[in-house]
């Protein structure tokens, strides 16, 4: 899970902060898979899935200066209609493309942070895969890039949690003006 950022470039306390993802961390993911087969090469797919991840921005002040760090844990419901083009069979193999969108809530949106993030985001996903076929099942490794459409971010006007936010913690929030989602999906479907 990453998420692009956008600075806000506001003077908070005669420093302007930058905000980064400081490394990508892997999650976990858990699925089903609902198929229908519209022709010979085409296919339209509901799958919802169960995110685990967390992300971690890192503010600094100026190079060199003063670095601080948030931890975002997020659990999002994904639910995506996408299409799916394979090519034809050859042998045990069927490469195919992959591509709709769909939309997510956050189950794991922690009010008591600092940053808050909203909880739905509708977003496209394309990506590749290669069905392999065995004596019973078929395994399909696919790589899949989702893009969020919403800006995450909860500015602290339209916050409504009972957090009483210091100087300090209004940094994480006035730093950035606008976030959004970013996930990279490796994947096993076994059919």
């Amino acid at each position: 899970m990453d998420f692009g950022i956008v600075p806000s470039l506001m003077e908070i306390d005669g420093e302007v902060y930058t905000a980064n993802i400081s490394d990508l961390q892997p999650g976990f993911t858990v699925g089903i898979i609902s198929d229908m087969r519209l022709s010979r090469y085409l296919n339209l797919r509901l799958t919802p899935m169960l995110n685990f991840g967390d992300r971690n921005i890192v503010y600094k002040s100026k190079p060199g200066g003063l670095t601080q760090n948030i931890n975002i844990t997020s659990i999002p419901v994904c639910v995506p209609l996408l299409l799916k083009y394979s090519s034809e069979r050859y042998k045990n193999f069927r490469p195919y493309l992959i591509g709709g969108g769909g939309f997510y809530v956050d189950l794991g949106r922690a009010t008591d942070k600092p940053l808050l993030l909203k909880p739905f985001d509708v977003y496209s996903e394309f990506g590749v895969g290669c069905d392999i076929y065995f004596s019973f099942f078929k395994l399909s490794p696919e790589i899949k890039f989702a893009l969020g459409m919403n800006n995450m971010l909860t500015p602290l006007d339209e916050r409504t949690s009972g957090l009483i936010l210091t100087e300090k913690d209004k940094i994480y929030s006035n730093a950035l003006s606008q976030l959004t989602s970013r996930i990279l999906t490796f994947t096993f479907n076994f059919e």
